[in-house]
């Protein structure tokens, strides 16, 4: 007889710049359960943002989930804001759960999209000279 077990589910949140990397783990309500950025990692800034930090990170989150005894995850990376793409340590954090055996659900790319800005100041005929 097969053991049947039981899933528990979790939302990991990735926020990937280029300056740093932060994952907070959610239940499905949205209710905040930890987070870890890489300035808790190390103190170096420039590391913050680093592939090898974030595997770092994912070992804590994977920690915080055996804690819960949350078992599969949703993924929902964001990258800053008018940025060219997501910061090099969302797919490490990635690639790092999946090897630690958390089974990943879906993964979702979240990242806002500018659409015209604030308005230019200058008035209705613009700046004269």
């Amino acid at each position: 007889m097969v053991k049947k077990t039981e899933e528990n589910i979790g939302i990991v949140n990735i926020y990937a710049s280029f300056n740093n990397t932060i994952a907070t783990v959610t239940d499905l309500a949205g209710n905040t359960i930890g987070r870890v950025s890489g300035g808790q990692i190390t103190k170096h800034d420039r590391m913050r943002a680093n592939p090898t930090i974030a595997m770092f990170i994912a070992k804590k989150v994977q920690e915080i989930c055996r804690d819960y005894r949350i078992n599969a995850v949703y993924v929902r990376m964001k990258g800053q804001t008018g940025a060219t793409g997501i910061g090099p340590g969302a797919h490490a954090i990635v690639r790092t759960l999946t090897k630690e055996g958390m089974k990943i659900l879906s993964m979702v790319e979240t990242t806002a999209v500018a659409r015209g800005g604030p308005k230019k100041k200058g008035g209705r005929r613009g700046r004269r000279p």
